[in-house]
């Protein structure tokens, strides 16, 4: 199974991603860290963070400039997913469309 086939990037969300990388201090050697953590409304949420440390386990993608990194004991809940970046009329956010994911937050 290819990277691409794991978990994808949009083409909008690279494109925010590597806006935000040049906004660091080194962005040559950031990138935007995805992991799944306990909590949130199903019991999983999505944390977003920039690093510089690879791990020998992430998966790593690169596209139009953008770098992310997704580690391995987080994959098996996104494989499949894509990280998307989505700007409606009041808000702006990265969102993972998950086809797995069998309930969304309720909570409003």
């Amino acid at each position: 199974m290819s990277n691409t086939e794991k978990f994808s990037v949009t083409d909008s969300a690279a494109k925010r991603v590597a806006f935000l990388m040049l906004q660091e201090e080194n962005p040559n050697d950031v990138f935007l860290r995805i992991e799944v953590q306990g909590g949130g409304c199903s019991g999983f949420q999505y944390n977003y963070d920039f690093d510089t440390i690879r791990k020998d386990d992430d998966l790593f993608i690169e596209k139009s400039g953008a770098k992310v990194a997704i580690d391995s004991t987080s994959l098996p809940f996104v494989e499949g997913s894509a990280l998307d970046y989505v700007e409606t009329l009041g808000s702006a956010a990265f969102e993972i469309k998950n086809p797995n994911a069998t309930a969304n937050c309720g909570c409003g």
